[in-house]
C-alpha cells in the first residue's frame, strides 16, 4: 500500500523526472507551461526530480518566483540521489570523498587536470573539474562556456566524440594496475560528463522510493542511450522508462499518460 502522505493522489504512481533537457533545456530555467504540467500532474501522482548537478543549480533552474523547489515536488534527489529529499526533508547523503579517499581522489583529479592542459578544443573557458557531494563533473571547454558556446561545442563533440575519447583514457587509469577505482563516466547536458562510484547513478534514488507501495514507479529522460546518464534508472526492472527530446516532449507524453 501507498504511504499515508501520498494516498490521496487518484493514481498511485511516482513519476521521476530528470532535469536538463526534460524538464528544461539544459542550464536553463524551467517554463510556465512545464510549471503548469507539473502542479497539474501532482493532483494525480507522486512527482520527483533527479538530477547530476548539485541541490542549488537544480534549484536555480526549477524554483518559480522565489518559491523553494521543495515545495513543488514530493521528492527531490540531487547528484542523482545522493542528496536527497522527501516533502521538503532531508534524507541520508553520501560522499564521493568519503568512498574513494582523499588520495586516490588527487591522484584522479591530477590525471584529469593533466588531459585537459594537453587536450585540443574550440575554446576553453573555466571550471574545468567541479567537485560535487557524490561525483566529480569534468567539462573539457569549462562550465564557464555561454550558452553559444555550449550548443557549438555540443556539435563538435558529436563529430568528434572529445567526451567518450576522455572517458576511456580515464578507464584506463582506473585499472586495478593504476588507481584502481570502481568509478562509472556517464556523459549528459552538453559539455561535460560526471564520474562517480559504481551504482552512483541515478538508480541511487531508488533505495528511498521503492518501498513505498507504489504501484509503478515511471521515469522521464532525454539520455537514456547506453552511455547516457539516464539509461540505467531508464532500463532498471524498478522503473517504466520513457525516452523524451524535450520538454514540449514530456509535456506531451505526460499529459496522454496521466492528464487524460
Amino acid at each position: 500500500m501507498v504511504a499515508p502522505e501520498f494516498a490521496g493522489r487518484p493514481i498511485k504512481k511516482l513519476v521521476l523526472f530528470d532535469v536538463d533537457g526534460t524538464l528544461t533545456p539544459p542550464r536553463q530555467g524551467v517554463a510556465p507551461e512545464m510549471v503548469k504540467l507539473l502542479g497539474e500532474l501532482r493532483q494525480r501522482v507522486t512527482i520527483g526530480f533527479v538530477g547530476g548537478s548539485d541541490f542549488a543549480k537544480i534549484s536555480e533552474q526549477l524554483a518559480v518566483d522565489g518559491r523553494n523547489v521543495l515545495d513543488d515536488f514530493d521528492y527531490g534527489f540531487a547528484e542523482n540521489g545522493l542528496t536527497a529529499f522527501r516533502l521538503g526533508k532531508p534524507l541520508a547523503t553520501q560522499s564521493f570523498i568519503n568512498f574513494v579517499g582523499e588520495e586516490k581522489y588527487k591522484k584522479l583529479v591530477n590525471f584529469i587536470l593533466r588531459y585537459l592542459s594537453e587536450i585540443d578544443v574550440p575554446i576553453k573557458r573555466g571550471t574545468f573539474v567541479e567537485f560535487r557531494n557524490g561525483m566529480v563533473n569534468v567539462s573539457p571547454i569549462g562550465r564557464n562556456a555561454t550558452k553559444q558556446e555550449r550548443d557549438a561545442f555540443e556539435e563538435h563533440d558529436k563529430k568528434h566524440k572529445i567526451r567518450a575519447a576522455f572517458i576511456e583514457k580515464l578507464r584506463e587509469q582506473c585499472r586495478p594496475e593504476n588507481l584502481d577505482l570502481n568509478l562509472t563516466f556517464s556523459i549528459g547536458g552538453q559539455i561535460s560528463f560526471d564520474v562517480f562510484p559504481n551504482g552512483w547513478d541515478k538508480r541511487y534514488c531508488l533505495r528511498f522510493v521503492e518501498n513505498e507501495g507504489f504501484e509503478e514507479i515511471h521515469f522521464f529522460g532525454d539520455k537514456t542511450q547506453v552511455g547516457g546518464n539516464d539509461h540505467e534508472i531508464y532500463a532498471d526492472s524498478r522503473t517504466v522508462g520513457h525516452t523524451v527530446q524535450s520538454p514540449a516532449d514530456t509535456i506531451r507524453v505526460c499529459s496522454e499518460l496521466f492528464l487524460r
